[in-house]
Order: structure tokens, then sequence, then C-alpha cells
């Protein structure tokens, strides 16, 4: 009959006094580590998350729409109106929002961007080049006209390419569009003023038609309110200006 022996093997990651002994001599590798496992944490469930206005908030606007047959919704009234006012916000900035800055076009691209805009747009078209040191101080004033009004569409365009041959002497130039028509023409950077800024543009450019329009002004956008509206802007301007240079007068 054969011989027969067993080997024994303890837990893993145990260890006997003896491999301890001979860990420390050198004589056995170092003890493994003994296995964990990795901690479970389940999936958020967005369904039993509670249903507030910061849950509304955070939706998008398709979300919102999918929300229309959310049985939840149908037993809390509060978050089902907050919902559809939350969603008309989201429609109606998504209206004003059409523009918000000066858009590079070209020759090929002047009639479907400045003609054929929408009778009730506003386009004002700046020619201009690089390298023309008015040219540069008028487009940062348009830039920041084009964030504060984006119902008005602000362009620009090198001038040689709208109109070839136009001369450098004229630029920058601003025409001003509505309804596929010419409203008015600004030639040259003195047109607004010993000192350009971006209310000074805004005046010259509403003083006969309402080009300017930051799409909230509701029932009344008449020249008259865009210009009383710059000239608040103006004012308050110039009060934070002067608090500035106060609060830095004070801490000297």
């Amino acid at each position: 009959m054969g011989d027969y022996h067993f080997v024994y093997k303890d837990l893993e990651g145990a260890s006997t006094q003896w491999d301890d002994i001979q860990r420390k001599l050198g004589n056995l590798p170092p003890k493994p580590p003994a296995f964990k496992p990795p901690s479970f944490t389940p999936a958020p469930d967005e369904s039993s998350a509670p249903k507030d206005k910061s849950w509304i908030d955070n939706k998008t606007e398709d979300e919102l729409e999918d929300l229309q047959d959310d049985p939840d919704l149908d037993d809390d009234r509060f978050l089902e109106d907050y919902r559809k006012k939350r969603l008309a916000e989201m429609r109606e900035a998504a209206k004003v929002a059409k523009f918000g800055s000066v858009i590079p076009i070209t020759g090929s691209d002047f009639v479907r961007e400045v003609s054929q805009a929408p009778s009730d747009v506003w386009v004002v078209v700046i020619l201009y080049k690089e390298g023309i040191p008015e040219c540069t101080l008028l487009m940062r004033c348009l830039e920041e006209l084009a964030t504060k009004y984006p119902a008005t569409k602000f362009v620009k365009i090198i001038s040689t390419d709208c109109i070839p041959n136009y001369p450098d002497r004229n630029l920058p130039t601003l025409i001003v569009y509505n309804n596929g028509a010419v409203k008015a023409n600004h030639v040259g950077i003195h047109s607004f003023g010993r000192r350009c800024t971006p209310e000074g543009v805004a005046l010259v450019l509403c003083n006969s038609d309402p080009v300017l329009n930051d799409g909230l002004s509701g029932s009344d956008p008449s020249s008259k309110a865009v210009i009383d509206g710059v000239r608040r802007s103006f004012l308050e301007k110039v009060v934070k200006a002067h608090e500035d240079d106060d609060d830095g007068f004070s801490s000297d």
C-alpha cells in the first residue's frame, strides 16, 4: 500500500510564528496583504431623490418637456407650475440669445447674413481692416454692445471683401441695415465723438431708430427707450468709477 501524506493550508493571509521568524531573518518574502473586497456603493436612484425646486432647476429643456407626463408631478401642483414657469423662462432666454457677439462674415455671406436677415432684426455691419487702431477701438465697443444687446445682430467684414477698393481712410465704417435696406451709414471713428466709448456708439446708433435690442424691452422697443437705458447704464458706470476711486483713495 502506497504512502500518503497530506498538506494542510491555512486561511489566505494567515501566518505561523515560524514563518514570522523566517521573514525577519530574510528567508521568506514579505507577507502578502490579506484580500479585502472593494466596498460596495449602490448606484444613486434618481427616482428616489427629493423632487423640489433645485431638482427642477437642474433639468434641461428636453428633460422638462419629458416631465409633462410624470405621474409624480401630477400630485404636486406647485412643482408642476414651477416646471412650466422654468420651461417658459428657458425658451424666452433662448429667443433673446440670438447672437451675442460680433460675427465674422465674408463677401459671399453678406446677402444671407445681412440683406436677408428677418425684418424684426437690426443688423450692424462694421467694415474694417486689421492693424488700423481706430478699427480696433470701435471693434471693442461693438463687442461690448453685442453682449449687452443679443437680439441685435453685429457682423464684421474686411472692407475690400465687401466693397472692392474701399479706401482705408474711411475706416472704420458702420452700416446699419433693417428689412434689407440701409438705414444709417457712419464713416470714420470721428462719427462717435471725441472719445469712442460703447455708450457713445450706442447713442449714435439709436439716434433715430431702435437699433439696439436686448430682447427684454417688451412692448417699448422705441429708440427713446433704448437711449434712456444707455444713459442709465452710462451714469451707473460713472458712479461705480467714482466709488472705486474713493475706495482706492481711502485705502492709501
